[in-house]
Order: C-alpha cells, then structure tokens, then sequence
C-alpha cells in the first residue's frame, strides 16, 4: 500500500526503546516519522546525534521525534548506550523495532533489496495527515536545519493559511492563495499587487 501527500498517516501500534507506541496518541502533535538504513552504521549515528541536540527546539514547536529501522530493540538499545558512552549523547526520543517491516512496508521505506530500511522522513501534522515526504540515499546524510525549516513552513500554513516562496527563512513574508475567480483576481490587481496570482502578505 503506497502513501501519499495529503492522506491520513497509517496508525501502527509498536515497540520502542521507549516502550509501547501507538500512533494515535501523538493526535494533536506535529510528528517527524524518520527511517534509517541500519543501527551502528557512521551517517545515521551523525543524524541521530544531531537529532538528540535539537531534540528540545522541535518539543518547543509542538513536534515529536520518532526512529525507525527494521533492527532488533536489542540492537537499538546497545547502539544508543554506546552513542551515549562514546560521544556523551543521550537519544531522548523513541526508536521502533520494526522486526516483522510492517511499518516500513506501510510508509515505503523498505529497500528490499538490501532488506534494510531507507533514509526517510515522513512529517505528519496535527490531524494526522503526511504533509511532506523525503527520501536520501544510503550515503546522503539529512540536513536537520532543512527538516526544521519545513515544519516551520508547514506550521505556518497551518496557523496563517500562507504558502512560502522559494528560499523561505521563519519570519519571511508568506505568499496569499490565487483568487479562484475573474471578479477577485482584477479587484487584486487594483489594490495594488504587481500581478493578480501572486501577493506577498508580511507575517509580523
């Protein structure tokens, strides 16, 4: 079953390094769904350590963090005590065994080739709807500050009803929806836009 821009998330109930987790508990939060190829392995140690730094700026959005690999919960645990022994970082946010690959499966991650997950990102807002997928190569490592600016992007039209240009940075003017109508598309033009179908709006 693909998953698509726009649907409802599919629900899965699974095991953690936290414990438990049901997907619709997290109802009401913003959630970052991310995939990795496989534990111990030199991109994703990189990724999740940088994810535990900005763990508390993505809380402070209204965002949870949630890890998923196809490895074993024992894998994770050994690989998260020996991220905290070797580089002093503690992974504050849960990480799935998906053993049996439903959920990869579910949200396309799965290589099955290799039978390893791919370097995914699923971002799913507050009625549980995906509003943005990414997907790296094995090799690519994520640009977190990229992820953080999408969810500020989204978080804005989902606050404000604006778009956002290209190149958008938090604090940018956001871009208004084209009139859906002839009458509404010339009375923008005489109240001063450049062209009826684009019309920047400040966000101060």
């Amino acid at each position: 079953m693909a998953v698509y821009l726009g649907q409802k998330a599919p629900g899965f109930i699974v095991n953690t390094t936290k414990g438990p987790l049901d997907l619709e508990s997290y109802k009401g939060k913003w959630v970052i769904l991310f995939s990795h190829p496989a534990d111990f392995t030199p991109v994703c140690t990189t990724e999740f350590m940088e994810f535990a730094r900005r763990y508390e700026e993505f809380k402070k959005m209204n965002v949870e963090l949630i890890g998923l690999s196809v490895d074993s919960i024992y894998s994770h645990i050994q690989w998260m005590k020996d991220i905290r022994e070797k580089f002093g970082v503690e992974i504050p946010f849960p990480v799935i065994a998906d053993i049996n690959k439903d959920v990869a499966r579910e949200y396309n991650l799965m290589d099955e080739k290799t039978g390893s997950t791919v370097r995914g990102v699923f971002i799913i807002d507050p009625n549980m709807v995906v509003r943005l997928m990414i997907y790296y190569p094995a090799e690519t490592g994520r640009n977190i500050d990229e992820i953080m600016r999408s969810v500020k992007a989204l978080k804005m039209n989902w606050n404000r009803k604006l778009a956002t240009p290209v190149n958008w940075q938090p604090g940018g003017d956001g871009i208004v929806s084209a009139p859906g109508t002839l009458e509404e598309a010339i009375k923008r033009e005489k109240n001063g836009s450049k062209t009826w179908y684009l019309k920047y709006e400040s966000v101060e």
